[in-house]
């Protein structure tokens, strides 16, 4: 009996498996083939691979777009874990009256939906004189009640002899936090930087309203553009997708472990 149940989960796991790497696959088959080849459903390799390319190249800046998604990935995955991280700390490790009141109100700020902010943020960063640059997309989220939720969650397994015993060796608060507390936090970090560096590359709402001039899109922008033409040629989108995919793949398998030990929230 319990062979049986083994051989089902693993039979589970290779199909959800093979479910969800099938999207991908095609993907990567789809640009080698030409887009009538796609439109047929032609599910192999063919030597369309190096036109596609070529025609991205020409259609595209692709440079600036990866540059683009790059500049707001980075700022915005830095921003957000320092800021996210100090806010999460501050909220568990100090103790204030009205400490449970303004963390409640921060999270009836997810329960709205950005359409409602959408028309406000434009008027804001328009009168500002900050739209069509990266501050514009990074601004909005460098702080998320989600993780600022997420960071203090984990830090209330941190453990506290650690901020004493830096406390007794004449460490100030912010020496306390930068070497002890974000050292210590690295899995959390991880997990995080995941997170808000594939939400900020993938982002589309926002920097399709804040990016008003092509040379500022970023690829998602891209994307969106060549299947948005009048006859769009699927095999140059299939590498424009794939090529868009790949920085949060590496992303997540440089830090695989990091972010299953952080989603555990596991502290050592």
């Amino acid at each position: 009996m319990k062979r049986l149940t083994t051989a089902g989960v693993h039979l589970f796991l290779i199909l959800a498996s093979v479910v969800s790497l099938f999207p991908f696959v095609w993907m990567l088959i789809g640009m080698t083939n030409s887009s009538s080849d796609i439109l047929k459903g032609r599910f192999s390799i063919g030597s369309k691979l190096m036109d596609n390319v070529h025609k991205l190249m020409e259609m595209t800046n692709l440079g600036a777009a990866s540059w683009n998604s790059a500049v707001i990935a980075i700022i915005g995955t830095f921003g957000t874990l320092l800021l996210s991280s100090m806010a999460g700390y501050g909220f568990e490790i100090y103790q204030s009256k009205g400490k449970s009141r303004l963390f409640g109100l921060l999270m009836l700020s997810m329960m709205m939906p950005f359409a409602a902010v959408m028309i406000p943020l434009f008027r804001m960063f328009s009168d500002m004189g900050l739209l069509n640059t990266p501050t514009a997309v990074v601004m909005p989220t460098i702080t998320t009640a989600f993780m600022i939720f997420f960071f203090l969650q984990n830090t209330k397994s941190f453990p506290r002899e650690l901020l004493q015993a830096g406390r007794v060796d004449g460490l100030t608060e912010w020496q306390l936090f930068t070497r002890i507390y974000m050292p210590t936090m690295k899995p959390t970090y991880a997990a995080a930087a995941i997170i808000t560096f594939m939400n900020y590359w993938n982002s589309f709402l926002w920097p399709l309203i804040a990016l008003q001039t092509q040379e500022k899109k970023t690829l998602p922008l891209v994307v969106s553009s060549l299947a948005s033409s009048y006859n769009p040629d699927y095999g140059i989108i299939m590498v424009a997708i794939v090529i868009t995919t790949l920085p949060s793949i590496l992303i997540f398998f440089l830090l695989q472990k990091q972010f299953v030990q952080g989603m555990l929230g596991s502290v050592k």
